[in-house]
C-alpha cells in the first residue's frame, strides 16, 4: 500500500497545482474591472469564483482536515461589496491551494479513509472530500473559461 499512498499524494497534489495554474492563466488577460464584473446578467464574476474556491478549499480541507480554524462566510464569496484586488484574491487562492497540497502530502495510507463530515457534503472520508474539491475546481474552471471567452469577444468588438 505505500506505493498507492505515494501515487495518491503525487496525483492529487499535481491536480491541485495544475488547476491553480490554469486559473492564473485564465485570469491573466483580465483587467481588474473584468475580473470583478459579470459579463452576463446571470452567474458570477471570475473574481467571485476565485473567492468561492478559496473559501471552499479553506473550509472543506483547511478547517475540516488540516484543523486551520477557518470560518467560512459563503454568501460573501459571491457578493463581497469590497473585494480585494485581483492579485490579492489570486494570492489567497494560491495560499489555499498550497495548504491543500501540504495537507495531501501529510496523509498516511490510513488517513485517506478517516471519517469525514462537514456542512453541505455527503462525503464520508478524506479522500472523497479531496477528490470532490478538485472536481469542484474543475467545474468552476469551465465557467472561468466561458467568462474569459466572453470578455475576449467583447474586447474584440
Amino acid at each position: 500500500m505505500p506505493k498507492l499512498n505515494t501515487t495518491l499524494i503525487s496525483v492529487l497534489s499535481e491536480r491541485y497545482a495544475t488547476n491553480f495554474a490554469r486559473i492564473r492563466e485564465l485570469a491573466s488577460p483580465l483587467e481588474e474591472t473584468q475580473f470583478w464584473s459579470k459579463p452576463f446578467a446571470y452567474g458570477n464574476s471570475f473574481g467571485h469564483l476565485v473567492l468561492h474556491l478559496t473559501g471552499n478549499l479553506n473550509y472543506y480541507i483547511g478547517a475540516q482536515i488540516a484543523n486551520t480554524g477557518y470560518v467560512r462566510n459563503r454568501p460573501r464569496e459571491f457578493n463581497d461589496p469590497n473585494p480585494p484586488s485581483k492579485e490579492v484574491a489570486l494570492n489567497r487562492l494560491d495560499e489555499a491551494v498550497g495548504m491543500v497540497i501540504g495537507t495531501i502530502r501529510s496523509q498516511s495510507g490510513e488517513d485517506w479513509s478517516t471519517a469525514y463530515s462537514a456542512v453541505n457534503t455527503e462525503c464520508s472520508n478524506r479522500l472523497d472530500m479531496i477528490v470532490q474539491c478538485a472536481a469542484h475546481m474543475q467545474h468552476h474552471i469551465g465557467q472561468m473559461i466561458y467568462l474569459g471567452y466572453e470578455w475576449q469577444r467583447r474586447s474584440a468588438q
